[in-house]
């Protein structure tokens, strides 16, 4: 895969990079945690080259050269590897949320970041984009969908909380409709999302985003 778990926590710093090393070639068991590590390695690796098949344990195990048993030691279902991938989603995304909320006091610069950082993530990470499009959940167990929802309301919540601040600020109108303005970022956030994995990972995601950002913010 072109750009592995491991890389991308040392991109984003959520997670502590020696709790995702991948395992050394040289031993031939993986140290506990190492195979987990791996299987999600290897599945956004996957999701990187769609080809409009599902991706099955099947073709996973043939991938990592095991048993589709030896998946299922590790992990109970597909449905729990996607919610591995997830969960790095969440926790790379929602603390540099953190990081910038307490970094930058002005409230429309906190915008700004948040809206790049969340474009970057998904330019950095194409396979996991799919995820976060929907397109790779799609014939997955629905809880995998309402979790990326429950997602994108969390990442609403703090924008319209930047917005709160942005207007005791005088940096932004205090009569305007903010969750409609923040609908409108999220909408085209998410929009980028889609024109990202649709162009198979070609046209970038923040490409003229601080021209749009003049738009949405003014």
């Amino acid at each position: 895969m072109t750009q592995t778990i491991a890389r991308e926590a040392e991109a984003f710093m959520p997670v502590a990079p020696s709790a995702i090393e991948p395992e050394t070639p040289a031993r031939k068991r993986p140290r506990p945690g190492e195979r987990r590590i791996q299987i999600l390695q290897t599945l956004a690796g996957m999701l990187e080259h769609p080809r409009g098949e599902k991706i099955t344990t099947a073709a996973l195990a043939a991938k990592l050269s095991v048993s589709e048993a030896a998946l299922y030691r590790h992990f109970a279902s597909k449905a729990q590897m996607f919610e591995g991938l997830i969960g790095f989603i969440e926790q790379t995304v929602f603390g540099l949320i953190n990081q910038i909320t307490t970094q930058e006091e002005h409230g429309l610069r906190q915008v700004q970041a948040i809206v790049r950082m969340l474009l970057t993530f998904a330019e950095k990470n194409p396979g996991m984009t799919r995820v976060l499009t929907g397109e790779a959940l799609v014939g997955e167990h629905e809880r995998l969908q309402e979790r990326m929802n429950q997602m994108v309301d969390r990442i609403e919540a703090s924008l319209r909380q930047c917005l709160k601040v942005a207007a005791t600020q005088a940096a932004f109108p205090s009569d305007a409709d903010i969750p409609g303005r923040v609908a409108l970022i999220m909408a085209t956030v998410q929009g980028h999302w889609h024109r990202y994995a649709r162009s198979g990972f070609r046209k970038l995601p923040s490409d003229n985003i601080d021209a749009q950002l003049r738009v949405l913010l003014g």
